[in-house]
């Protein structure tokens, strides 16, 4: 039986700096990729949250629609459909389904599942869906599935993600490393029957 791989979109499939060129022209920053150190972006911007809030909303669809892929991650992911069933679990709101499915397919990615769960909250989803492995870039994120779901996660790492983490969360640098991981732990799992 093919394994299932839980897969987040933004900061994982897409790269993980595409929203600096957002915020600096909306809000009239420099920020450089390596300045945001927190996944909460508010601290980074010079107006009210409610304003900042807001203004997120309105630009979403721009981002997601234009979002480029993360470098190696479209050859990697067609080469996991032969071993594993795709899922695709997002923060996005299912408001945003549209504008996902354009990406995936403006991109030519396949997909056994996209989820958009509207909240960072993916435990439940994962475990809905008994993935065994997990892919994220939010750090609450990977710990909260690794240790809750029991499963490895790998944190693609990014200068937000930083912290102390548990066995079963594995940093990766980039799409070669979780390939490379990926490769050295099919063959040593047990297959499960769901």
């Amino acid at each position: 039986m093919k394994k299932r791989f839980g897969i987040d979109i933004d900061g994982t499939i897409t790269r993980p700096d595409t929203l600096v060129p957002y915020l600096n022209k909306a809000f009239k920053l420099n920020l450089t990729y390596e300045d945001i150190n927190e996944y909460d972006l508010f601290p980074f911007v010079n107006v009210p949250k409610e304003e900042f809030s807001k203004w997120f909303i309105q630009t979403e669809p721009t981002i997601y629609a234009e979002s480029l892929i993360a470098d190696g991650a479209k050859d990697i992911l067609e080469s996991w459909m032969t071993l594993a069933d795709l899922y695709f679990i997002s923060a996005r709101s299912d408001r945003l389904l549209d504008v996902t499915r354009d990406w995936f397919t403006k991109n030519q990615l396949q997909y056994n599942h996209l989820e958009l769960v509207g909240s960072h909250d993916k435990v439940a989803t994962a475990k809905k869906y008994a993935v065994d492995l997990f892919l994220e870039d939010k750090y609450d994120n990977a710990v909260s599935i690794s240790e809750e779901c029991k499963i490895p996660v790998l944190l693609f790492n990014t200068p937000y993600n930083q912290g102390p983490i548990p066995d079963r969360v594995i940093r990766v640098n980039n799409w070669l490393e979780a390939s490379q991981w990926v490769k050295h732990w099919l063959p040593s799992k047990p297959l499960s029957i769901k």
